[in-house]
């Protein structure tokens, strides 16, 4: 493997993507809570602000589904029913309030936040190539979103310490996976170094 080119090739092309900080994933309590996950609002809320001061876009996904349950598919058979509609559990978490100028991708119905969403097409046209990657879990949605936009050739970095999986064996194996062919595994820090944006206050 030799390379002809950096893996980030263009900084100015790099949007943000939070994966479903949302309360039914974070709180105590919560039906699918994220080990650590609470913990990383503060970190997430930096990068943010960071991402937002280079002009970068920062994108939310929300995982919902309808209360009726109809969109629940075979999901039901492997978590607690989550993320219903009309509920607070669906709600971006305290701490991490979109600014006006973000994007919020809603409606995401199954862990692949591209799978039925306008993510895509949301990217194409903000001419992105690369995203740093943060959010909840490491081994179930930002894992599916990872490789689906790595088969669309987006160039991912995923964040060892802005992401946290349903256990911490679970998070540190979802991580061995996705850097095999996937993505770069890098920190928040060395993460906007490679973008381009500024240092942590």
């Amino acid at each position: 493997m030799d390379p002809q080119e950096p893996f980030i090739r263009r900084p100015e092309a790099t949007a943000l993507l939070v994966i479903d900080m949302q309360n039914d994933f974070l709180l105590p309590g919560g039906p699918v809570p994220a080990a650590g996950g609470l913990e990383l609002v503060p970190v997430i809320a930096g990068l943010a602000r960071r991402a937002r001061q280079a002009g970068a876009p920062v994108i939310f996904t929300q995982e919902a589904h309808r209360p009726g349950r109809q969109d629940f598919g075979i999901e039901r058979f492997f978590e607690p029913i989550h993320c219903v509609e009309g509920g607070s559990g669906i709600e971006i978490a305290d701490g991490l309030t979109p600014e006006p100028s973000d994007l919020i991708i809603r409606a995401k119905r199954r862990y692949d936040a591209f799978l039925g969403t306008e993510l895509d097409l949301v990217l194409r046209l903000h001419e992105i190539e690369n995203l740093v990657v943060a959010g909840v879990c490491t081994d179930v949605c930002v894992s599916a979103t990872v490789q689906h936009a790595r088969n669309l050739d987006y160039r991912c970095l995923v964040l060892r310490d802005a992401t946290a999986g349903t256990s911490v064996a679970r998070h540190e194996a979802a991580l061995l996976c996705l850097e095999v062919a996937f993505a770069r595994i890098e920190t928040a820090d060395s993460a906007c170094k490679l973008a381009g944006w500024p240092e942590a206050a």
